[in-house]
């Protein structure tokens, strides 16, 4: 058991010998466990000096090299569901020598890429895609004529969503070959992890129980009460020490529960299972963390890490010293339901990251956490505004995705009373295009009786979470993840008027807009030009009044917003220029039209000229491109 992370790396013969599985499948099965114990101080090594998902990993070492000395990779496809878990499996698949590079520009990417490797199979870094994709393949290659496995590794978290049972429904309807790993790393669903259930694993995975199982039910079958019969007692045997009953119902055969962390184990059961016919559920019991102290006893802290030094050797994300978006809304939701009965807060499985933790301690009886489950959170949410609850959905910008249909169907049309309060909207880093928050403005403001904030600091972000708890009907506050400009808070909770804007810096011939995150380095930009500065606050509704009142006073129209330029916060304001007949140049300068991968949020906003310098420069060569005559230029 370590107690610290390696700071240099670390002697690891066997992996070094490893550049892809085939090389794995030279080695001796009694090798592997020696493996495992590399694999896992090397994983530890290069996340301590990249930062990034740990304690997932460290869970699935043995499984990962279980699964590949047993499968033939890539040609028999192996899914990771969400990704976390698939730093071990980068690791053996001819990456070892770039983890370094991890969530850097340029270098690896958080989560399993299609463009990065042969080997990941299915791109992903959102829950409960793997056991649809995993189908999908399996039924491609079959209409192709081609013979290859499919895998799907799916943690009991991700099994929350509705989404890995109605891939679990079809795949048992159509009874192909298929198997489905279910990683039971947290939230263990049975406690029956001993030498019985062990015992009857391996016997359920064996193939003459299969063979008498399948060859039994095929003579019984012209005696259907026997047939019944003995399926009841089949029934009642697996439900006796195993939580399959309910797998078996949907048409897998239920293997488990088995050690996680028995390689040798592993690569017997996975071997078995590789010769068996129809779709198979093999659940496995893990400890996340396995191997590290520190990611042991605590799980929940140490499912990522932040990069460490020599001098700091500092390992967990700490608090920093001036709050997050995240906690400034947590302190705000505490505050409010001090003097609000009927605030309620849901989170899908985003509570701590939300900055939730508070308000889950003091108002327990009205804190909801409903797991991956982002389309239940919705109509759940909607469910209690329908019977008087004010709820307030806590949810990642690029989770809301997931609920779309939920948001316009059962909220919006119905104008119900949701708060929404969306962070990491925006660019988020190193997490990379899955996780970015690139689209919520434009999804968000098409929607009618929708209200879109955008605040510009901290204590913005106090009051337009006031405005919109105090609005009757849908509405939506969206924050960056980290920190603001550091805006002392106010400790008032007064909501402003709603579609108003504020003219935060007065100048001549050019009128930034800004919306939320872009206030900032509008502001500094407008120093280097005697621009004018609208903190917009609102997308919609628009502040028509003061969009028009620029328009007439300037020669030249910025907007600017850290969202999808199509679409967006400056689609609304050329729209409402053009049916207003106002003909003054416009520049709408926000996220391109493109994926952006994983890297630094500063040198990424430069990238695409939304950093202080860069917009400045954009707005410098329209004036000059449309013949303006500017002090500054």
């Amino acid at each position: 058991m370590l107690e610290e992370i390696p700071l240099t790396r670390p002697q690891t013969p066997l992996l070094d010998a490893i550049d892809s599985p085939a090389d794995l499948k030279q080695l001796e099965p009694d090798q592997l466990i020696e493996l495992a114990e590399e694999l896992r101080l090397f994983l530890l090594y290069a996340v301590g000096q990249t930062g990034g998902h740990l304690g997932a990993g460290l869970g699935v070492v043995e499984l990962t090299i279980a699964l590949h000395y047993v499968f033939n990779t890539p040609k028999d496809r192996l899914i990771w569901d969400v990704g976390h878990q698939a730093y071990p499996h980068k690791i053996l698949t001819g990456r070892r020598d770039r983890m370094l590079t991890m969530r850097q520009a340029g270098g690896l990417a958080a989560f399993p890429s299609r463009k990065e490797s042969q080997y990941d199979a299915f791109g992903v870094g959102h829950s409960s895609t793997s056991i649809s994709a995993a189908l999908g393949m399996m039924l491609a290659a079959e209409m192709q004529d081609q013979d290859q496995h499919t895998i799907a590794v799916i943690g009991d978290g991700a099994m929350t969503a509705g989404m890995a049972f109605e891939a679990l429904n079809h795949a048992g309807h159509l009874d192909k070959n298929i198997l489905v790993v279910l990683n039971d790393n947290n939230m263990s669903i049975s406690n029956n992890v001993g030498g019985l259930s062990s015992y009857f694993a391996r016997m359920w995975a064996s193939k003459p129980y299969n063979f008498i199982r399948t060859g039994s039910k095929r003579v019984l079958s012209k005696i259907p009460p026997a047939l019944k019969a003995a399926h009841r007692a089949e029934e009642y045997m697996k439900g006796m020490v195993s939580p399959g009953t309910l797998f078996e119902e949907i048409g897998f055969n239920y293997i488990g529960v088995i050690d996680g962390h028995d390689t040798l184990g592993l690569v017997d059961i996975l071997s078995n299972i590789k010769t068996l016919r129809g779709p198979q559920l093999l659940h496995i019991v893990t400890q996340k963390g396995k191997g590290y102290a520190a990611s042991e006893n605590d799980p929940f802290g140490m499912h990522a890490m932040s990069k460490i030094s020599p001098a700091s050797k500092s390992t967990a994300n700490g608090l920093q010293s001036s709050p997050t978006y995240s906690l400034v809304f947590g302190d705000w939701l505490c505050d409010m339901a001090t003097s609000e009965p009927l605030l309620v807060g849901i989170t899908p499985a985003m509570g701590e990251g939300s900055g939730m933790k508070r308000f889950a301690e003091e108002f327990p009886d009205r804190f909801h956490d409903v797991a991956i489950a982002e389309q239940h959170s919705l109509t759940f949410a909607a469910g209690m505004a329908c019977d008087g609850l004010k709820p307030v959905v806590a949810i990642y910008s690029t989770f809301l995705q997931r609920a779309y249909d939920q948001l316009i169907h059962d909220i919006a049309l119905q104008d119900l009373n949701v708060l929404f309060a969306i962070d990491r909207a925006g660019l988020v880093g190193e997490d990379g295009p899955t996780h970015a928050g690139s689209f919520d403005l434009s999804f968000l403001r098409c929607i009618p009786n929708m209200i879109v904030m955008t605040p510009s600091d901290e204590n913005e972000t106090r009051r337009l979470l006031s405005t919109g708890f105090a609005h009757r009907g849908p509405a939506a506050v969206r924050y960056p993840r980290g920190k603001g400009p550091g805006t002392p808070l106010e400790a008032t909770l007064e909501p402003v008027a709603i579609g108003k804007g504020v003219i935060r810096r007065q100048g001549k011939s050019v009128a930034i807009l800004a919306f939320g995150s872009m206030v900032t380095p509008a502001l500094q930009a407008a120093e280097q030009l005697d621009a004018s500065v609208i903190d917009m606050r609102f997308v919609k509704p628009l502040d028509t009044d003061l969009v028009e009142a620029m328009a007439r006073s300037h020669q030249l129209l910025v907007t600017v917003e850290e969202n999808a330029v199509m679409g967006g916060a400056g689609s609304a304001v050329n729209e409402h220029l053009l049916q207003a007949d106002y003909r003054i140049p416009i520049l709408n300068l926000g996220l391109p039209d493109r994926f952006l991968d994983q890297g630094k949020v500063p040198e990424m906003l430069a990238a695409v000229g939304l950093d202080s310098e860069t917009i400045a420069a954009a707005i410098k060569a329209k004036l000059k491109a449309c013949k303006i005559q500017s002090e500054a230029v």
